[in-house]
């Protein structure tokens, strides 16, 4: 069996980027990949990104690069040395991402930007590491639920499966809406679904805020109570997702998607039911 060896790496900290090398192999038993993460902590500076080449020393066939933000010469450093060795590389961003589409699309990247993956509310009255930390699991559970998890699983394992085959590698170029990645979630009432549609919509209504109250805002009197805000609907559209999620349970009609050894994702809606092609 051929082996893809993936390589992530990790520039500064989305929501996503805490899970996503995961996704793949959910639970440590699939046999046609591998993966290495290189990490860079919160930091994303130039300087930082060349340590990208100390993963590309192990040869993967695939590269995926998070960061917040891929404008930034960071992580535009970072996909410069992937294409450099001619590897395929996506990036996984949030929506400030949207300004590098163009230079995305002209260099043959793939991406998939995130706008409900919003920006934390960094201001040192405010942010401390557990705020940090609950900020980050809340961001997972409406992600996770509302469908982006699933988008990503099923994007990457194409291009694995692209790989495999060993012909043209058609790499994803796409903005995860919130109408697309709900779709992904599969839910089968349509209640849940507009539940699911709502909490995304107020993650990407917390990046507003929070962009508007570390950059645009001065006086702490006004900015702190504005990023407090924007965690406290993020809290809000975590709670929402949850109930959208429960509702599916109470059918019996929750979709599962777990991967078999061979890397082919298997499908499942009832809970007793065994998974299968």
């Amino acid at each position: 069996m051929q082996v893809v060896k993936i390589g992530f790496v990790k520039l500064g900290n989305i929501g996503a980027s805490r899970i996503v090398d995961l996704l793949l192999d959910e639970r440590a038993d699939r046999e046609d990949i591998d993966a290495r993460v290189l990490g860079t902590g919160a930091k994303m500076t130039p300087e930082h990104a060349a340590d990208t080449s100390r993963l590309l020393d192990w040869d993967p066939d695939l590269v995926v690069i998070t960061s917040p933000n891929a404008a930034l010469p960071g992580p535009k450093r970072a996909r410069e040395m992937v294409k450099e060795k001619g590897k395929p590389c996506i990036v996984i961003s949030d929506a400030p991402a949207k300004k590098a589409v163009n230079d995305l699309k002209e260099n043959g990247y793939g991406y998939i930007i995130i706008p409900g993956d919003p920006m934390i509310g960094a201001r040192r009255e405010f942010l401390d590491p557990v705020e940090m930390s609950l900020f980050n699991a809340d961001v997972l559970s409406v992600l996770t639920i509302t469908g982006v998890v699933n988008l990503l699983q099923e994007e990457l394992d194409a291009v694995i499966n692209a790989i495999k085959k060993g012909g043209d590698v058609k790499l994803p170029q796409l903005i995860a809406t919130a109408e697309k990645s709900v779709e992904r979630a599969q839910f089968s009432n349509p209640y849940a679904k507009a539940k699911a549609i709502a909490a995304y919509s107020m993650a990407e209504k917390v990046a507003e805020l929070d962009v508007k109250g570390c950059f645009m805002m001065k006086d702490p009197k006004e900015y702190v109570p504005i990023v407090a805000a924007a965690h406290e609907l993020l809290r809000a559209a975590a709670k929402l997702a949850y109930e959208a999620r429960d509702m599916e349970k109470q059918t019996d009609c929750l979709v599962r998607m777990p991967h078999a050894r061979t890397g082919e994702i298997l499908k499942k809606v009832k809970l007793l039911d065994k998974p299968s092609a």
